[in-house]
């Protein structure tokens, strides 16, 4: 049995009427850009997360991208963040001439190391932004402690987070027992990539605020910061979501905390058979599921990938592959190897972790509609590749 990586046209088939439907409402409706769905979406998602303002935009980066914008991000400007992410994290900071200030990451997490940060920090440091890679949280209780010690503001990248939590020490001032992925900073940005926990049918993307004020800046730099008809009190871009993208994400909203307890439990599936058939004793690693608060909270990983760790990852990557399994490498070339980053500033970095974690890292199949037959497929192809006897 073939094991795709991803399976788009699965979940499609199973709400096909329902799209059809709030596409067929868009489609006649003549509010193609903006309109109503827009503002459904962006109560709802403001609800979802507890958030006082949801700006919906035209992709994840470019929800990043008008986030630095609305914090006045420039030349001369720098940008704290980690070196292993898709690309978009470092592309925006360098398309606003700002300077990328990378540090290295946690090893279980693959998340930037927080007991690094503070030694980055300059009078030029504009903003932190840490991304929740994977599907889980960043250590967020420090780099929090770390914002507030020198005001600088947290962006958090959760494109591929939506629905994780996390755990704050009991009686954090000013925080809730459980933050949720993308309201624990100043701003949040998600990705609706097709292929996201929640996924349009192409590009589309969002930005959270805590701060009000901040969140209607957001809004009008996406719409070319206009603050009303004609009058333009900012130079913004068009990053406005559109119509038809916006009913897809709300016929498919009320899905999703089905959709992660599914990946949930796939990921419990493939930790139980992974460890029974001991692949472990050959080296591959698991992913952590960290706990790091201290009121009994666990993080809650949404498993936008499930990546394990192997030393002979790409032999283990063509074994499976010819077995019929997909499987990706989320991030084989990290940014300071980047030919962008090197033509700038060189290629005397060294960030151990992530180069690591750039040569090890395996993401295996993982989407809702994923059997149990087709996860026990995966895991005993790995065990053969090993050589053993399931």
């Amino acid at each position: 049995m073939r094991v795709p990586q991803f399976d788009l046209r699965a979940q499609t088939e199973k709400l096909g009427p329902e799209l059809l439907e709030a596409l067929r409402q868009v489609l006649y409706s003549g509010a193609y850009v903006q309109g109503a769905p827009i503002e459904e979406l962006q109560k709802a998602m403001a609800a979802f997360f507890s958030a006082p303002q949801a700006v919906a935009c035209s992709s994840g980066t470019d929800a990043l991208l008008v986030s630095l914008m609305a914090l006045d991000v420039g030349p001369g400007d720098e940008v704290i963040t980690t070196p292993f992410s898709f690309f978009a994290t470092l592309g925006v900071v360098l398309r606003l001439g700002a300077k990328p200030v990378l540090v290295d990451i946690d090893e279980p997490t693959f998340n930037i190391d927080p007991k690094l940060i503070e030694a980055a920090i300059t009078p030029k440091t504009k903003a932190f932004v840490p991304v929740h890679l994977y599907g889980q949280c960043a250590d967020m209780e420090p780099i929090l402690a770390l914002s507030k010690k020198y005001s600088i503001p947290v962006i958090e990248d959760c494109a591929q987070s939506l629905g994780a939590t996390y755990p704050f020490s009991k009686g954090t001032a000013g925080k809730a027992a459980v933050g949720k992925a993308g309201a624990m900073g100043e701003l949040g940005c998600i990705s609706f990539y097709p292929s996201k926990n929640l996924g349009a049918l192409g590009d589309a993307g969002m930005v959270l605020s805590t701060d009000d004020a901040l969140g209607k800046k957001v809004a009008m730099l996406r719409n070319h910061g206009q603050s009303e008809r004609y009058i333009h009190p900012l130079v913004g871009g068009n990053f406005r979501m559109d119509g038809f993208q916006a009913a897809v994400l709300n016929v498919k909203l009320k899905y999703l905390d089905g959709w992660i307890a599914r990946r949930q439990q796939i990921a419990t599936r493939y930790g139980e058979a992974l460890t029974q058939l001991g692949v472990l004793a050959k080296g591959v690693v698991l992913p952590a599921r960290v706990y790091q608060g201290k009121t009994g909270d666990t993080m809650d990983h949404v498993f936008h990938q499930y990546v394990i760790r192997a030393q002979d990852r790409n032999e283990l990557k063509a074994t499976l592959e010819s077995k019929g399994v997909g499987c990706g490498i989320y991030y084989p070339v990290p940014f300071h190897h980047q030919p962008c980053w090197t033509s700038r500033y060189g290629t005397s970095w060294s960030f151990p972790q992530t180069e690591k974690a750039a040569a090890e890292c395996l993401a295996l199949p993982i989407y809702p509609e994923l059997s149990d037959e087709q996860v026990d497929i995966v895991a005993t192809s790995i065990a053969e590749h090993y050589s053993i006897q399931s």
